[in-house]
């Protein structure tokens, strides 16, 4: 690997999580191991990963259950399906269920290190936290209108001005509309690495963000705080506009 990355890796085998562990520290990335879905779903609220490598057969459910219900959420995590079952059926599945590779098991780990540098080389795109979104997001609350590819907030009509830091915020929250998002998972989305876990500004941010979005912000109706995890926006619409996508597997091999 030549570039940081944070990986959450999914399986039941306790083995082959050690070994996620090591081979991928080795190669500088951060890793984060799941062996079910409670474990999993709860590293998912509270940090945000560059990628997952989900095994297919866990103790409590399906992978290909929980990859579907997550690009149903419109959650665009790059996943690595890896798995021992080696049917070209089941290749398939994984990738129709939105799969961005599939490893059969056993696999080299030169190869699982190649195809996690491809996935996150075509998944990163250049857009800072407080610039314009590459995808052409719209969401609706009330009078106002937020374009993240414009970087526009909109109030009937007439444009409202906001900050870098503003409208860094609103597009971390526009990201996962319906979501309860930690708050060290809002820094990371809308900061990027560099903040204090004691950090209490989000606190501030979020004053401010309903003061601008909401019609009464001492009981906010779309910006809300979710007691012992953080904060949710709930929307009236979201919009995504059409836009052009890449493939989404790399080469199989022979």
């Amino acid at each position: 690997m030549t570039e940081f990355a944070r990986i959450l890796a999914v399986d039941a085998d306790p083995r082959l999580l050690g070994l996620y562990k090591r081979l991928l520290k080795q190669h500088g990335c951060s890793v984060v191991v799941a062996e079910d879905t409670e474990s999993m779903n709860r590293a998912l609220l509270e940090q945000c990963f560059d990628l997952m490598i989900l095994d297919v057969m866990l103790p409590d459910a399906r992978g290909f259950q929980i990859l579907s219900r997550l690009r149903l959420k419109n959650d665009t995590l790059p996943v690595i399906v890896v798995t021992a079952l080696g049917d070209d059926a089941d290749r398939i599945i994984g990738l129709e269920n939105g799969a961005d590779d599939y490893l059969p098991k056993p696999f080299n780990p030169r190869e699982l290190l190649a195809r996690i540098h491809a996935i996150l080389r075509r998944s990163r795109r250049k857009e800072v936290p407080g610039g314009p979104g590459v995808d052409g997001e719209i969401l609706k609350f009330g009078s106002l209108t937020l374009d993240l590819s414009k970087r526009l907030l909109v109030r009937d009509g007439v444009p409202i001005p906001i900050t870098t830091t503003d409208f860094a915020t609103l597009k971390a929250f526009a990201r996962y509309p319906n979501q309860a998002l930690s708050r060290e998972r809002l820094m990371q989305l809308s900061r990027g690495r560099n903040y204090e876990s004691s950090d209490r500004s989000l606190d501030v941010q979020i004053s401010r963000l309903r003061k601008i979005i909401e019609s009464d912000p001492q009981t906010p109706k779309y910006l809300q705080s979710v007691w012992g995890v953080g904060y949710v926006l709930i929307p009236d619409v979201v919009v995504k506009e059409a836009h052009e996508e890449s493939s989404a597997s790399t080469s199989m091999g022979p």
